[in-house]
C-alpha cells in the first residue's frame, strides 16, 4: 500500500483544458458523459459571444421613468413599431386592456377617436402590422384597430371607422404586413380564410386588388387552423397548427400559386415567428424550425434547430398558454430569443452560426423575464415588463444584479478506469471588476459541490496581450478590457468531474476566456 502511495504521489500532474467554454451551448438532450468538452450542462444568463466564448447577457433599462396609471404593474403584452413614410417613428405597446404610446420617458394613454361606442378590450396579445403609415393591430374576439398619426398621435379607431374604409373587415387574430397589403387569418368562426387588403391600404378590403384565400381544399389529410402568416422572398406561409402551406407569387394575389405543402409540422404560438432576411424561424410543437430547413427536410422532424435542447424545451412549452409565448430576432446581437412567462425563463438561440448537426447553439435566462418583445428599425431591443417598457441593454437588470451561471459537461478527464484528484482549476475571464467569481467543482454527478470565491480586482484598463495564446483575441479588447487569470485549489476526488463559474454581473460585461484543469491519477478502479 505504502509503495502504490508513493507511486501515485510520484505521478506528474495531468492537463485538461477548455480553449472556448460553452462553445457549443446547451445540451441536456445526450448523455453529458458522452458530450464533447465544449458543451454546457447549465448557461443561464449566458449568450455566445462572436468570438464562440460563453458570457453574460446584457440586461434590462428602463425607457419609462414613471409609472403610467392607466397601465399600473400591468404586463405590457404587446409592443410594435410604426415608421411612417416622414421616417418618424411612433411605439405602440398594449398592456392592462388599453394602448399606449411612448414619448420620450413617458408612456401616454391613447384614447378612443372613432366617433362612436369605444370598443370593448379584454386583452393585450394584439399583433401589429405597420403599412403605408398606418399601424393595424388584430387580436381574437376583437375589433381590428387602427392608429394613423396623420390623424392624430393621441388616438385609435377602429379600422372600419377609417375614411375610405371599403367592404368587411375580418375580426383575426393574425396579421402581416407583407408585399404591399396587409394580410390576415383566424377568427373565432373561421380558420381557413385569408383576408387581404388592397394595396397599401389596410383599410380596404373590396375592390382593387383585395380579395380572400380559402385554404380549405389544399390543406393535407383533410384539414387545420391557420395560426400564424409569414412572408418570405415573394412567398407568403401559412402556418396551420399541423402544416405549413406555401404559396408563390404573394406580390400578385390574384394569380398566386400553391408551391409548396409541409406535412406534419406547423406552428404553436403566433408571435413565434420571426423573419431573419434569409429565412423564417418559428416554434413548433417539437421545437424551434427554420422555414426553409424545414421546406427541405419535411420528413424529418427530429432534426430542428433546438435539437439539442429538445425534450427539455417541449416540455416547457406544453405548460404555457401559447398566446403568451413571444419572440424576438435580433439581428445585431445575434440570437432568437423566445419567452415562457409561466417556467418564468427564456430561451436564447445563437444565429450567427449554425453547429455541425444543424442546430443553433441555445442558452436560457431565467430572471430578465420579458413578457414581449420588439425590435426596431435602428437596431433597439425593445422588452415588455411590469409597468415599463425597457430596453435590452447595459449589465443590470434595471439597478439590480443577476447571476451569470455556466456548468461544464462531467468528463473523467480521459481516464476512465482510475479516480482524478483535483489539485488546480484556473479560469481566465474577460471583464468584470472588484467582484467574485464563484468557482465550483463536483464529483461523480453528485449535485453537492465544493466551491471558492475568486476576486476579479478592480480593472486598471490594460488589456494583456503579452501571452501568444490570446494574441488573436486582442482585436476585441482595445477599449482596454483586461484579461484575468483565477485559481483555485480543490479538494476532494472521484471518477467523473464537473466544474461550474458563477458571478452577480453588477454592471460589466464578463465572460469566460480559458478553463485549465490540473488533476493527478488516484486510485484504479
Amino acid at each position: 500500500m505504502m509503495l502504490g502511495f508513493l507511486h501515485n504521489m510520484g505521478q506528474p500532474l495531468q492537463a485538461y483544458s477548455i480553449s472556448a467554454p460553452g462553445f457549443y451551448g446547451l445540451n441536456t438532450q445526450d448523455s453529458s458523459l458522452d458530450l464533447d468538452k465544449g458543451w454546457a450542462l447549465v448557461a443561464n444568463n449566458c449568450v455566445i459571444d462572436k468570438y464562440g466564448r460563453i458570457g453574460a447577457r446584457k440586461g434590462w433599462t428602463k425607457v419609462n421613468t414613471s409609472v403610467n396609471s392607466d397601465l399600473s404593474t400591468n404586463d405590457i403584452k404587446m409592443i410594435a413599431e410604426l415608421v411612417t413614410n416622414a421616417g418618424v417613428s411612433y411605439v405602440i405597446l398594449a398592456g392592462n386592456n388599453k394602448l399606449f404610446v411612448q414619448s420620450s420617458t413617458t408612456l401616454t394613454t391613447l384614447t378612443y377617436g372613432g366617433g362612436g361606442t369605444a370598443p370593448t378590450i379584454t386583452d393585450s396579445h394584439w399583433q401589429a402590422a405597420a403599412l403605408n403609415g398606418y399601424l393595424v393591430l388584430y387580436q381574437s374576439g376583437h375589433d381590428p384597430l387602427l392608429f394613423d398619426p396623420a390623424v392624430s398621435t393621441t388616438t385609435y379607431r377602429r379600422i372600419s371607422e377609417k375614411t375610405g374604409y371599403l367592404g368587411t373587415v375580418q375580426n383575426s387574430n393574425a396579421v402581416i404586413s407583407a408585399y404591399g397589403r396587409t394580410w390576415s387569418a383566424n377568427t373565432s368562426g373561421d380558420k381557413v380564410t385569408i383576408q387581404f387588403s388592397d394595396l397599401l391600404k389596410p383599410f380596404a378590403f373590396s375592390g382593387g386588388s383585395s380579395g380572400t384565400l380559402d385554404t380549405t381544399t389544399v390543406w393535407p389529410k383533410g384539414t387545420d387552423n391557420i395560426v400564424a402568416l409569414g412572408a418570405h422572398n415573394g412567398f407568403l406561409y401559412i402556418f396551420g397548427k399541423n402544416n405549413i402551406l406555401i404559396y408563390e407569387g404573394a406580390g400578385t394575389p390574384s394569380t398566386m400559386t400553391l408551391r409548396d405543402v409541409v406535412t406534419g409540422i406547423g406552428c404553436y404560438a403566433r408571435d413565434t415567428i420571426q423573419n431573419t432576411g434569409s429565412d423564417l424561424i418559428f416554434l413548433s410543437s417539437t421545437g424551434v424550425r427554420s422555414v426553409l430547413r424545414t421546406i427541405q427536410e419535411k420528413s424529418q422532424p427530429l432534426n430542428d434547430l433546438s435539437k439539442n435542447v429538445r425534450n427539455d424545451l417541449i416540455a416547457a412549452i406544453q405548460g404555457e398558454d401559447v398566446k403568451t409565448i413571444k419572440s424576438i430576432y435580433a439581428p445585431i446581437d445575434g440570437f432568437y430569443a423566445i419567452t415562457l412567462p409561466v417556467l418564468r425563463s427564456a430561451y436564447c438561440f445563437d444565429t450567427k452560426a449554425v453547429l455541425q448537426d444543424g442546430s443553433l447553439r441555445v442558452t436560457t435566462w431565467d430572471s430578465i423575464q420579458p413578457k414581449s418583445f420588439c425590435r426596431k428599425t435602428d437596431g433597439t431591443i425593445l422588452l415588455g415588463k411590469e409597468g415599463y417598457l425597457a430596453t435590452y441593454s447595459g449589465y443590470l437588470d434595471n439597478t439590480s444584479t443577476y447571476r451569470f451561471q455556466y456548468f461544464t459537461n462531467h468528463t473523467d478527464l480521459g481516464a476512465p478506469s482510475v479516480t482524478s484528484i483535483l489539485k488546480r482549476l484556473k479560469v481566465i475571464v474577460i471583464g468584470g471588476s472588484n467582484q467574485y467569481l464563484t468557482m465550483k467543482w463536483g464529483y461523480d454527478f453528485k449535485s453537492n459541490y465544493y466551491s471558492s470565491n475568486q476576486l476579479i480586482p478592480a480593472q486598471a484598463g490594460a488589456a494583456y496581450y503579452g501571452v501568444s495564446e490570446y494574441n488573436t483575441a486582442g482585436a476585441e479588447y482595445t477599449d482596454g478590457t483586461a484579461l484575468q487569470t483565477l485559481t483555485a485549489y480543490p479538494t476532494g476526488s472521484g471518477k467523473v468531474i464537473q466544474t461550474g463559474y458563477e458571478a452577480d454581473i453588477n454592471g460589466l460585461q464578463l465572460s469566460i476566456q480559458k478553463i485549465e484543469i490540473q488533476a493527478k491519477n488516484g486510485k484504479l478502479l
